[in-house]
């Protein structure tokens, strides 16, 4: 087949999912292997492929052609993560720093591992278009030591990922300055629920964070609820004053200079304002809020650098442009009208958005209210910008808890090492074309996505076609993003993933990846719900899975076109059906007519920014024994806490006496069972017995015991494993407790009935039905 030159195929195990249940664990192993012919790569180096969570492909044998690809059923689509976070013990991603890039002159592929070095090693033919290129002069030139270089030591040459320093031909202008623009609801909500008073204390706490390496960082301030408040800093001052625009209609700058202001300049200046802004505001009993009217006035004072508007706000906007009306109606929800409560609602949005993307501007939105505040309105500034939303509902910072959550969220924000003025092109092999584009972007030319700030930990999806018959042995897709730091240098970094092609289908469904296949899905579970509607969405994702589930079984097993007993699929796609069932009982797209829209539309964004690392355990949540765990879990070995083993989704393993943790990335839930004993409820809670403890949201005490230490260290590892800024809340959930939150806890149990939802067994039973229907025996 396409690897038949000494290196052995994958094999396809088949499994049966009617007689095989789910294993939790399987989900943290790595994608199928990917086995390159010999000779691909000119390197022997073990970074030569793109590590999958930077990257990843859903299948990792490329069909040849688009016929086999279509029998198969599963869709060709890149998962990237170009700037996911570096932890601890990770590769770091290497700087190539003497500014000599190689790249192809035809296609303008950036030379990596698999291209081929010929005439005597003068020139180089690229890996995607084949085309024979000139070495660069100082490609084998030592720039530090000024002496001859060994070419083989490039990290271009033996790192898939690698982020080159860009000469200025790079530049349409001189690198920006990082520029942060707060605009801070300062309206009577805003102000009570503590929101501003936990906003600005943390800017002040985090002022030495915010990256500054050249001090050329600026920030502003702009509060606002019917009014706008500007504060002026002059320089060589610890003054600031507050200068007052009503008219909201035409936003103006109050005076041209003093509102923008260096941040190391004026940093004594801005410790006293923010010290202030809450004491200011703090009879404030204006409602309504100009959202509209602040964006206009952040963006007039960063239009001409670009940066990063951060919005933190606690109401609907409701005066000026981008005003919104309360549109939440009970009536609608659970019908074929919902999905418009999940579109925005005022074009303003997008239009400013795409404004936003041209000039370098990127929102972050920090949403609070405790009524209806729109999030599907708001949510499409960030998601034209590159953004990010943050959602805090019913928000009030005297629940300590609330505070903290916050607090650590925003923080981490303000300290993110931010990639500005940054486009993305993703290149492939002759035959692949980059054909849909999921995620956090404006798409400026056919396959150039803008982003003015990208933010770590930030997935993007992209569906691949192919358009002719391939014939290279193997393909390389790369990803390419031109960025300039936070201080103010241009990169480039480049992240280069080499596939195997394939004649085969059982090698194609032996390489396919569940993990990039649920995430491919999510996206476009999403887009689906706006463009058509809510059911249309479920219903396609469903179709999808029995569509894979049909071609697999008329392919791959002796039954053909007949019926069968049996259910199978390829042992490597054994978790896909139970996660597609988490994603169809997900709050972004579940049936319910129960779920407010701005919970379903914060779902959404959820589901089409997060990483693969953070969205499975969002769809399919996490779920431990905590209270019979073997005695060296939650202690530290060789790489860290221990951790207990996953647990099936079914509330058939919860026990009466038992303690046990569900999470999903975004909640934590500690579930106590009725008869638990007064010793656990002691070493954990520091209280006599079940019957005194409260449930809600909670911080565990940290007790001299070791119980209480393991329990606690858990909690504390599941918080870090996850990437991006998130702090999950803890709740602790009494079996027999108030019963929406017990129902909120058990809904992470997916394998369980729920509603109008089917267990997993059910599930299973209906795709069978369907699979065997589709071949109308």
């Amino acid at each position: 087949m396409g690897m038949g030159m000494g290196q052995k195929p994958l094999q396809l195990f088949t499994t049966n999912l009617l007689t095989s249940p789910p294993d939790p664990r399987e989900l943290s192993r790595p994608p199928p292997e990917i086995r390159l012919p010999p000779n691909s790569c000119i390197t022997t180096s073990p970074y030569a492929n793109a590590e999958y969570s930077y990257q990843r492909c859903t299948l990792n044998a490329v069909p040849t052609t688009s016929s086999l690809l279509n029998k198969s059923k599963i869709p060709l689509a890149l998962v990237i993560t170009p700037y996911r976070t570096v932890r601890e013990g990770e590769q770091p991603v290497p700087l190539v720093t003497d500014t000599v890039i190689a790249r192809c002159r035809r296609c303008r592929t950036y030379i990596n591992p698999y291209v081929q070095f010929i005439d005597g090693g003068n020139r180089w033919r690229c890996c995607m278009c084949n085309m024979s290129n000139e070495v660069p002069q100082l490609f084998d030139w030592d720039q530090a030591r000024n002496q001859p270089g060994d070419r083989w030591a490039r990290d271009e040459l033996n790192h898939s990922a690698v982020e080159f320093v860009a000469p200025t031909e790079y530049m349409v202008r001189p690198p920006q300055p990082a520029v942060y623009v707060f605009l801070i609801d300062v309206s009577h909500v805003a102000v009570q629920s503590g929101m501003v008073a936990t906003a600005t204390r943390t800017i002040l706490e985090n002022l030495d964070r915010i990256p500054d390496e050249d001090d050329r960082t600026k920030v502003a301030f702009v509060a606002f609820d019917t009014s706008l408040y500007f504060f002026s800093l002059p320089p060589g001052t610890t003054e600031s004053s507050m200068l007052v625009v009503s008219d909201v209609e035409d936003v103006f700058l109050p005076k041209p200079t003093d509102l923008l202001v260096n941040l190391a300049e004026a940093k004594a200046s801005l410790e006293s304002l923010l010290g202030r802004i809450n004491d200011m505001f703090q009879d404030n009993h204006t409602v309504g809020s100009a959202l509209g009217p602040a964006l206009q006035a952040g963006f007039k004072l960063m239009a001409p650098i670009g940066g990063k508007i951060i919005v933190l706000s606690a109401s609907l906007p409701s005066i000026g442009h981008g005003a919104l009306k309360n549109r939440e109606d009970p009536k609608i929800l659970g019908t074929s009208k919902e999905s418009t409560l999940l579109q925005a609602a005022s074009p303003f949005y997008k239009t400013f958005a795409i404004e936003c993307s041209r000039a370098q501007v990127s929102v972050d939105m920090f949403l609070f209210s405790s009524a209806y505040q729109d999030v599907a309105s708001l949510a499409c500034l960030p998601h034209y910008t590159s953004g990010q939303t943050f959602f805090y509902p019913a928000f009030n910072a005297s629940r300590t808890e609330d505070a903290i959550k916050f607090a650590h969220e925003f923080g981490e924000v303000l300290a993110m090492p931010v990639m500005l003025e940054a486009v993305m092109r993703v290149r492939a092999s002759k035959g692949l074309r980059m054909a849909s584009f999921h995620g956090n972007f404006f798409v400026r030319s056919t396959d150039l996505l803008a982003m003015p700030a990208v933010p770590t930990d930030q997935s993007y999806a992209i569906e691949i076609q192919i358009e002719d018959t391939i014939t290279a042995p193997f393909v390389v897709m790369q990803t390419a993003v031109l960025h300039t730091t936070c201080y103010g240098e241009r990169r480039i970094r480049v992240v280069t993933l080499a596939l195997p092609t394939t004649s085969s289908l059982s090698e194609v469904y032996a390489s396919a990846d569940q993990v990039a296949i649920a995430t491919l899905l999510a996206n476009k579970a999403v887009e689906r719900s706006l463009t058509h509607k809510l059911e249309d969405s479920r219903d396609a994702i469903l179709q999808r899975m029995v569509d894979i589930l049909s071609a697999y079984k008329s392919s791959m097993t002796a039954a053909g076109a007949g019926a069968s007993a049996q259910l199978a699929i390829s042992e490597n796609l054994k978790m896909l059906p139970v996660l597609v069932l988490g994603l169809l009982k997900n709050v972004g797209i579940r049936q319910s007519a129960q779920i407010p829209p701005d919970l379903r539309a914060y779902a959404q964004a959820l589901l089409t920014s997060l990483p693969s690392q953070t969205l499975i355990p969002y769809i399919h949540p996490t779920f431990y024994s905590l209270h019979n765990m073997s005695p060296e879990v939650g202690t530290v070995g060789e790489n860290g806490i221990i951790m207990p083993t996953p647990l099936p989704l079914t509330s058939e393993r919860l026990e009466r006496h038992g303690l046990f943790l569900i999470e999903d990335s975004q909640t934590i839930f500690l579930w106590v069972g009725r008869d638990a004993v007064p010793q656990l409820i002691l070493d954990v809670f520091n209280l006599p017995n079940y019957e005194v403890l409260r449930g809600g949201k909670t911080t565990l005490p940290a007790l001299d015991n070791p119980f209480s230490q393991r329990v606690n260290a858990i909690i504390q590892k599941t918080r870090e494993l996850r990437r991006g800024v998130y702090y999950p809340h803890l709740y602790v959930v009494k079996e027999d407790g108030e019963p929406p939150l017990r129902l909120w806890a058990l809904s992470g149990l997916i394998q369980d009935r729920a509603d109008v939802l089917p267990s997993y067994q059910q599930f299973i039973n209906q795709l069978k039905d369907k699979v065997n229907g589709a071949n109308n025996y």
